[in-house]
């Protein structure tokens, strides 16, 4: 559903990525790791449009999106779940699931609607609120059904569980596996690192900007000194 090849990204002529290389097959979940300032969130950014590529390419489902706008790219398929979620806090639950699918034809928003609140029983509850003044974890539901308004096949979240408390994370965690399941391919950037190993089946760590490991979870996790040396874990914490 994704490839990744070679991608050398950044801000101006500040490079932030340099030559990361992945691939992301349909019903399936790649975690993206590593420490603060790894260059994570400039990959999953770049891959949505919102940061310069420098060199390399991305692919979605066999087309090259590379120089494509991030609005194209959502119409091909492609969402994102931002970091710190950034809804629109002054406006209503289905305000905010509107805007999700506004560039999209009208006559599915109610299908659209009804799949978010089926994921989210407790979006359905509060639809009239004010998202902002819903909890951290309604909160983060309510960026993964926007995003899912706009029927994605390539889900983009960048730090699900952020301030998140256990049980909200537990929630979110859930709604991807379920969309997994139904088939979506899914790129997860996780300060939670044993969450999401748990989770993925395949895992690309970076360093600096650059790729130190590429291969499947179980291996990323029977891997001591990357757990140790780039993911801040020790054996007890992953026992």
């Amino acid at each position: 559903m994704l490839r990744v090849e070679g991608l050398s990204c950044g801000y101006g002529a500040i490079r932030a990525v340099s030559d990361v290389s992945f691939v992301v097959p349909e019903r399936s979940i790649l975690a993206l790791l590593g420490p603060n300032g790894a260059g994570k969130t400039s990959t999953i950014m770049a891959i949505m449009g919102h940061v310069d590529v420098h060199a390399g390419r991305v692919l979605f489902d066999g087309a090259e999106v590379t120089r494509r706008r991030a609005v194209e790219r959502a119409r091909l398929g492609v969402a994102l779940v931002p970091e710190g979620r950034q809804i629109f806090a002054d406006l209503s639950v289905d305000e905010n699931l509107t805007i999700g699918g506004y560039s999209f034809p009208a006559d599915r928003d109610r299908a659209k609607r009804d799949r978010v609140f089926a994921l989210f029983p407790r979006l359905h509850e509060r639809r009239s609120q004010v998202a902002g003044s819903m909890s951290g974890g309604e909160q983060q539901m309510l960026a993964i059904g926007r995003a899912l308004m706009a029927e994605p096949r390539l889900l983009l979240v960048d730090e699900l569980s952020l301030g998140l408390m256990p049980k909200m994370v537990d929630t979110c965690i859930d709604s991807l596996l379920k969309l997994r399941d139904e088939g979506m391919a899914i790129l997860l950037v996780e300060q939670n690192t044993s969450r999401a190993l748990a989770i993925a089946d395949t895992v690309c760590v970076l360093s600096s900007g650059s790729v130190v490991f590429a291969g499947s979870a179980r291996e990323a996790r029977d891997d001591r000194e990357l757990l140790m040396r780039f993911l801040g874990m020790t054996e007890r914490r992953q026992a």
